[in-house]
């Protein structure tokens, strides 16, 4: 898959893959602004701040004028914040490729931010957090990952407290954006039926009068851990969640593309051996799943899996016992090696289907890792992977003292879990 890349004056980094049997195109900008570069002062204003980009500009004073411009060429538009970035896009028939990113420049650089839709918006917010709060499959994570990370922007949730939440102001939104939202800092990409020179005449049209200043940076995680950890949220539920996994490494290291295969083979399908152990041999949990998470300086791979709460302890016993396997005594044949990764392989093809998943796939990269390799490079990388460099990171990194556990569910604490962390 072929693309373009060039740098305009201000800073501002053009991305166009074109893709020519594609009738459909997706305009998206990231910005390297998530909740990591937030303060407990105003933590959750990333993602309020992607809200209230959609809630009118100068030339488009109203949510309405937008939603109804967008409508009225049958395009859809959304946005999402991470811990590390915010990516606002829209994808439309190739012929409104100009008109989607006339939108998105005046959305960023006009944005109003009117304090009575800042008051309406609040409501919403908080909304989605209590959503999140009833909804344990997802929250999991987030639990997850204050435990590895404590109270520190990388622990905190994306969507923010409630409290910091309710004292948002216009002024806090504009300081944000002078601290994080120069060209310099941002990336726009365009896939699909698309001609490379046009659209980048097209972005130096409507973002080339950006101003550039410097951007503040994210302090570094302390990731280090002596003892396993078991972090409990007490929560009346029908089922327990729990998230079982280990630190690991960032998003640049070498050993990134091996602990993703090897996530696979523990839990990526049906035929993994975490669901077959889990769920099809014991009937102990309805999802179970493995995933290994990268991000610029720290890294974890963590199996999450909705649990009987009367059958916790077998359902978090094998889950070890798993890990152990893989480590120890039990590594993976070719068979199983070669089915991962073509699971890997296969399910990132299909996704790469669609325009909007490939402008993400070149964003992330040119965002977060700084420079860009092709699905078809990653792909090549993951048929590199043998059984050797599996056991390799297995070795490395399952290690007791970096096990952690968090559980959603009626606990009032962890002492009865963390005798059941043992390696063997």
């Amino acid at each position: 898959m072929e693309f373009t890349k060039k740098t305009l004056k201000n800073g501002l980094r053009v991305i166009t893959i074109p893709m020519p049997s594609f009738e459909s195109s997706t305009v998206m900008v990231g910005v390297g602004a998530g909740s990591r570069y937030e303060t407990k002062l105003n933590n959750g204003i990333s993602h309020f701040l992607e809200h209230m980009a959609f809630k009118g500009t100068k030339k488009r004073p109203t949510a309405m004028h937008i939603s109804s411009l967008i409508d009225g060429i049958g395009g859809e538009f959304n946005a999402f914040t991470s811990k590390e970035s915010t990516v606002y896009f829209v994808k439309s028939a190739a012929a409104h490729a100009e008109l989607c990113m006339d939108v998105l420049a005046d959305m960023l650089q006009n944005s109003k931010l009117k304090r009575e839709e800042i008051e309406k918006e609040r409501g919403v917010i908080l909304e989605e957090i209590n959503l999140y709060e009833d909804t344990p499959a997802r929250k999991i994570g987030d639990i997850y990952e204050s435990l590895l990370y404590g109270d520190t922007p990388m622990g905190w949730d994306i969507a923010g407290e409630k409290e910091v939440i309710k004292k948002i102001t216009r002024e806090d939104f504009q300081s944000y954006m002078g601290s994080l939202y120069s060209p310099s800092n941002m990336v726009v990409v365009v896939a699909g039926g698309v001609d490379s020179e046009k659209t980048g005449e097209m972005v130096e049209k409507y973002f080339g009068k950006m101003r550039r200043f410097d951007i503040v940076k994210y302090k570094k995680t302390n990731d280090e851990q002596k003892n396993p950890q078991v972090l409990v949220r007490q929560k009346q539920t029908e089922q327990v969640h729990i998230a079982l996994g280990f630190r690991t490494v960032p998003l640049l290291h070498p050993d990134h593309y091996a602990l993703s295969v090897l996530a696979s083979i523990l839990g990526g399908g049906m035929s993994s051996r975490l669901f077959h152990e889990v769920r099809e041999k014991r009937g102990l949990a309805y999802y179970v799943r493995t995933s290994s998470e990268h991000y610029q300086d720290v890294g974890n791979l963590v199996s999450t899996a909705g649990l009987d709460p009367k059958r916790i302890t077998d359902g978090i016993k094998v889950i070890v016992a798993e890990y152990g396997k893989i480590k120890n005594s039990n590594p993976p044949s070719e068979k199983e090696l070669k089915k991962a990764k073509e699971y890997i392989k296969g399910h990132l093809v299909l996704e790469l289907e669609d325009s909007r998943a490939v402008s993400g796939f070149y964003a992330a990269q040119e965002l977060l890792e700084r420079k860009i390799e092709t699905p078809e490079e990653v792909i090549e990388k993951i048929d590199k992977i043998t059984i050797k460099d599996i056991s390799k990171v297995a070795k490395k990194y399952l290690v007791q003292k970096n096990l952690n556990l968090a559980v959603i569910g009626n606990f009032t604490d962890g002492q009865s879990f963390e005798k059941l962390l043992t390696l063997k």
